[in-house]
C-alpha cells in the first residue's frame, strides 16, 4: 500500500485476533507500530481503555516510543453472549465502556496528536442489524459507527475517520462463544461460507490507512462474505 512505510501506528486490542493480525500487517507494510491492549505481551502497552486515565498514560507513552501518532486503529472490544432480559447492569457498563467509551478515549487522544492522520474503528456487521443475544454490543457497535461518522465530519479535512464492520471472524474472542456445530450453523448461513480469517480485516485497515484510500472518510464498510446481503 502506498504511503504507509514509517508511519506511526497504534493498534488498540492488538495482541489477539483481527488486532494482532492488523499489528502484523502494518509491519510488514514498513510502518512503526505499537499495542495497547489489555494484558501484558511483547512489544505492547498495557492498557484498560475503559479506564480515561490509564488511556491518557498509554499515549504518553506512545508519545515516548514513537513521537506521535499518524493512524489509530481502535479495534479493542469485548462481548457477552446473553439474552437481553438477562443482561447484568455489570456486563452491559462493562460492554459499553471498552467498545464504546474506550474508542472515543482512544480517538480523543490520537487526533489531538496528529496534523493529518487517519482514525479506523472496529465496528461490526452487529451494529448494522439485529443480532440475538447480543443487545449491548450490538448498541456499543451502532454507536461506533456514528462516532465515526460524525468525526469524519468534525475532523475534516485533516483527518479521515471510517469504521469497518466485520461479519463473523475466526477469533480467540468467537471461537471461545461457538461450539463446532455453531459454527457450521453459522457458516451455512454466509453467501461465502466460512469465517473471515482476521488477516483478511487487516488488509481493509492496511488499504483505508494507506494513500490508496486518500478520499474515503465517514464510511462504515461491512467484511461479511456477504451476509447482510
Amino acid at each position: 500500500m502506498r504511503g504507509l512505510a514509517g508511519k506511526r501506528v497504534v493498534v488498540t486490542g492488538g495482541t489477539s485476533g483481527i488486532g494482532e493480525a492488523t499489528v502484523r500487517r502494518f509491519l510488514d507494510e514498513g510502518a512503526r507500530v505499537v499495542s495497547i491492549a489489555l494484558h501484558d505481551g511483547e512489544d505492547n502497552v498495557v492498557c484498560d481503555v475503559a479506564d480515561p486515565a490509564q488511556v491518557e498514560r498509554a499515549f504518553a507513552r506512545v508519545d515516548e516510543i514513537l513521537g506521535g501518532v499518524d493512524v489509530l486503529v481502535a479495534n479493542a472490544g469485548v462481548s457477552v453472549r446473553s439474552p437481553f432480559l438477562d443482561i447484568r447492569e455489570e456486563d452491559f457498563r462493562r460492554v459499553l465502556d471498552v467498545n464504546l467509551g474506550g474508542v472515543l478515549r482512544c480517538a480523543q487522544q490520537a487526533a489531538r496528536r496528529m496534523d493529518d492522520g487517519v482514525i479506523l474503528m472496529t465496528a461490526s456487521t452487529n451494529g448494522l442489524t439485529g443480532h440475538e443475544l447480543y443487545a449491548d454490543y450490538n448498541a456499543s457497535k451502532a454507536g461506533v459507527i456514528l462516532l465515526a461518522r460524525t468525526m469524519a465530519r468534525e475532523l475534516a479535512p485533516r483527518i479521515r475517520v471510517n469504521a469497518v464492520c466485520p461479519g463473523y471472524v475466526l477469533t480467540p474472542m468467537q471461537r471461545a462463544e461457538y461450539t463446532d456445530e455453531m459454527l457450521a450453523e453459522v457458516n451455512e448461513r454466509i453467501p461465502l461460507k466460512r469465517h473471515a480469517e482476521p488477516d483478511e480485516i487487516a488488509a481493509l485497515y492496511a488499504f483505508l490507512a494507506s494513500d490508496e484510500a486518500r478520499y474515503i472518510t465517514g464510511a462504515a464498510i461491512a467484511v461479511d462474505g456477504g451476509e447482510t446481503a
